[in-house]
């Protein structure tokens, strides 16, 4: 049974029972069998399903925010996933034709010959609970779209999501076996991998659960995509719009009470403005109000469990037993217990602290002094970890300078805590392999199928 705790107050949301093996197996060989008919069907069509599905979302929004909030404590007063949702899905769908487009390296009077991109056939989406919609849309859009089945097993934090994007689609005309969605345990999830049961796995998690699905799939070829951890970093040099840095870097840290997949984990300011830029980031934080996310003015909500809350104070705590300083007063924060976990900055941090070596995903940030570019580097790249990193600065070339020596997936300038739909979502590192949304996206969901035709 897979059983959904509200960080709101503890309750049981919802529940749902798992499927047993067989029954799963069976779920898989419908869908198998329905995926080659969806692929033979004209991509405008795909696109029109996929697209229709996206629009009845949008529709229920109104009921997805606060389901949202109870099941994992984002606050109402932002809105939900709509926007990034619609944005990604629509990217993909505007590119689709040219991105699956076959390339045609000769189509003469002897030879036609060209690759076609063919979908993998079924693909395993393993999504996340911190943004339930946005992330799991990023693969099942594409997939479907180039003609792949599709099976999502979302998060036990957020077990309604894929139950609400299931409805939409089969709605919108997507056959109920091209697209499903599961509840499966772990060991059950593991056997389907381990026996070639998916073309493609595609999971936004925890390492520990990337590491689990490379052993599942082991030996069977099985093409795997994975977003896992990250300590994503900003750097603000001297001649930075501090305003503008400090307010897009800590709401990069503290937004959904940082439990974002490139959400800011540590700042490294230059020396300069060091003092100007902690006491803005403490003013803003300390304005913030932490509460129940069903409260139009709660601007933080809890975290999504109350272990993950723990951990993040555990990491605090550690940090300032080793010297480090805390910012944030307690007193402003009455309501910290449990899954509520109060908005903290640290500085007097080093990279011994695990709270600036491990992954947090909670509202807390160490800030640092650098003398300059080369020490900020340094620091940087000093990370088993590799998502995205944000630089501050009007010079453009020496932003891209830096970021070119930079150990990350992707690199922003003056903006942080944002996916680009148009750009590959990728990391290095223990942040996984493998590359979503954009052209390479498409790539990543089919395969190279090459044709070559000697005529009569």
């Amino acid at each position: 049974m897979i059983t959904c705790i509200s960080p709101i107050d503890g309750s049981v949301y919802a529940t749902r029972e798992t499927l047993t093996k067989s029954a799963s197996q069976a779920r898989v060989a419908s869908a198998r069998q329905a995926q080659a008919e969806w692929a033979a069907r004209p991509i405008e069509q795909r696109i029109n399903c996929v697209m229709d599905a996206v629009a009845a979302v949008g529709a229920q929004n109104d009921q997805i925010v606060p389901e949202i909030a109870w099941q994992m404590g984002r606050p109402v007063r932002y809105g939900g996933e709509f926007g990034g949702f619609n944005e990604r899905a629509s990217y993909m769908a505007t590119i689709a034709q040219e991105a699956l487009a076959p390339i045609e390296v000769e189509n003469s009077d002897s030879f036609r010959r060209l690759i076609k991109r063919v979908p993998h056939g079924l693909v395993l989406v393993v999504a996340p609970w911190n943004y339930p919609y946005m992330t799991a849309i990023n693969t099942i859009a594409p997939a479907l779209i180039a003609g792949n089945a599709v099976m999502l097993k979302h998060a036990s934090q957020t077990p309604l999501v894929g139950e609400r994007l299931e409805s939409a689609l089969h709605a919108a005309g997507v056959p109920q076996a091209v697209f499903q969605n599961v509840f499966l345990d772990h060991e059950t999830t593991s056997q389907l991998i381990a026996e070639r049961a998916f073309d493609f796995v595609n999971f936004t998690g925890s390492v520990t659960g990337g590491k689990a699905i490379e052993k599942a799939a082991a030996g069977t070829f099985t093409g795997i995509g994975l977003e896992l951890g990250g300590k994503d970093p900003g750097y603000v040099m001297e001649d930075a719009d501090i305003d503008a840095a400090v307010d897009t870097l800590i709401d990069g840290a503290m937004f959904n009470s940082g439990q974002c997949c490139c959400g800011i984990e540590r700042i490294y300011v230059h020396e300069s403005l060091f003092d100007s830029f902690l006491e803005k980031a403490v003013k803003i934080v300390s304005a913030y109000k932490l509460g129940n996310p069903l409260d139009p003015e709660t601007t933080l909500g809890p975290m999504a469990h109350q272990r993950f809350a723990q951990e993040v104070r555990e990491q605090i705590r550690d940090a300032i037993a080793e010297g480090a300083t805390a910012h944030i007063d307690p007193a402003l924060f009455p309501k910290d217990q449990g899954a509520y976990l109060m908005p903290q900055i640290l500085t007097n941090v080093t990279h011994d602290m695990r709270v600036m070596r491990e992954e947090s995903f909670g509202p807390v940030v160490g800030i640092m002094a650098v003398k300059d570019d080369a020490e900020a580097i340094r620091l940087m790249n000093d990370s088993t970890f590799g998502l995205t990193a944000s630089l501050w600065t009007k010079d453009t070339a020496r932003a891209e300078q830096i970021a070119d020596q930079i150990e990350t997936g992707t690199v922003f300038m003056n903006r942080a805590d944002y996916l680009d739909p148009g750009l590959c979502w990728t990391g290095c590192k223990d942040t996984g392999r493998g590359g979503g949304l954009s052209i390479i996206g498409y790539h990543n969901l089919t395969r190279p199928k090459s044709y070559h035709l000697k005529k009569a």
